[in-house]
């Protein structure tokens, strides 16, 4: 079994389903995780209602280790993007019926 959802289903998805060619397919996905990565950056929040919720938050630098060789390293700052389900997915998710 496959867990993995690629682009490409995504493209073939639309295609057989709308019946746009592949080509307008892929267009229309790449547009639209354009619009939410420039968005997220901008207004570092993203909500997607009935979907959830998308931050980004700062980490502040720290010292990290190695547990292999116990060496200490310092973590530079970074951002991180957290995302948070709304309701309607968690139900949706825990339901029992499938």
């Amino acid at each position: 079994m496959r867990t993995n959802l690629t682009k490409k289903d995504l493209v073939n998805s639309i295609y057989m389903q709308v019946g746009f060619s592949k080509q307008i397919a892929e267009y229309l996905i790449d547009e639209f995780f354009s619009l939410m990565i420039t968005n997220l950056k901008k207004e570092k929040k993203l909500k997607l209602t009935k979907f959830g919720t998308f931050l980004i938050r700062s980490k502040k630098s720290r010292v990290g280790r190695n547990p292999k060789t116990k060496e200490h390293k310092v973590i530079s700052e970074r951002n991180v993007v957290l995302f948070k389900p709304s309701k309607e997915f968690k139900e949706f998710i825990n339901s029992k019926n499938e």
